[in-house]
């Protein structure tokens, strides 16, 4: 079964977890249930990307913590918060945590199905966009510290002879590593060098920066597993709503 169709089922209450993996299996979903947050989060670093289901009403830490957490780890992973409690003031709390829809317990197949389309959706994007990211920063990588020097200065919009004399080196020397970066890259202009270098997380989304100007944000090589969750988009709550079986 793939990913985008697994759901991590968060709930203390073990008829409620078993409730749940009845309905995701009625819609064709896998369901890998959890008893706390805490035991989630465990081992969050060995688990594939998928949509989580979180109930809020559980015991210190609260769900609200655990969603604060999950969040901070795994920003790409679609939250649906779950309570049996009909408060707006919660609801508000969870989407502003991160939270992709809010439903109040008791919740049918039916409610369960529709909050879920649209965070498998989100979820398949994010995977989507996790793999052109850690494609292009495989090629990068591909670049010594030299070319990473060179390249910085070409995308900030340094002509050659500027970055020779920047770097202390001759035009002709400019020339040949400018070469070799776009036979690394795989590119054939500084404009496909500069849409690789946004798709990794290494210069803003508005493009290479001015020219005489740095780039805001630095080549980081090898890639960290931080810089990629920072990378990812956060889930933003379309709507609040309150379902009920």
């Amino acid at each position: 079964m793939s990913h985008h169709r697994t759901v991590y089922v968060v709930d203390r209450d073990v008829e409620a977890r078993r409730s749940f993996t009845a309905h995701l299996g009625m819609i064709g979903a896998e369901a890998w249930p959890f008893a706390g947050g805490m035991e989630l989060l465990a081992i969050v670093e060995h688990l594939m990307p998928a949509c989580v289901l979180l109930d809020l009403d559980s015991p210190p830490p609260d769900g609200l913590e655990v969603l604060r957490e999950l969040g901070d780890q795994r920003p790409d992973w679609p939250v649906v918060a779950l309570s049996a409690r009909d408060e707006v003031a919660l609801a508000v709390q969870a989407m502003k945590l991160g939270a992709l829809d809010f439903l109040v317990k008791p919740v049918g197949a039916a409610a369960l199905s529709a909050a879920l389309a649209p965070a498998w959706d989100a979820l398949q994007r994010s995977v989507e966009e996790s793999e052109v990211r850690r494609s292009a920063q495989e090629r990068v990588a591909r670049l010594t510290a030299r070319e990473v020097d060179i390249s910085i200065s070409l995308l900030g919009g340094r002509p050659n002879k500027k970055v020779a004399h920047e770097l202390g080196i001759s035009v002709r020397t400019v020339e040949m590593h400018r070469a070799h970066i776009m036979a690394k890259l795989g590119v054939k202009s500084l404009a496909e060098a500069a849409v690789l270098a946004t798709q990794a997380g290494l210069i803003p989304h508005s493009g290479p920066a001015a020219p005489d100007r740095e780039p805001s944000l630095p080549f980081a090589l090898p890639p960290t597993r931080n810089a990629l969750a920072s990378g990812a988009p956060r889930f933003v709550a379309r709507r609040l709503s309150s379902r009920t079986a």
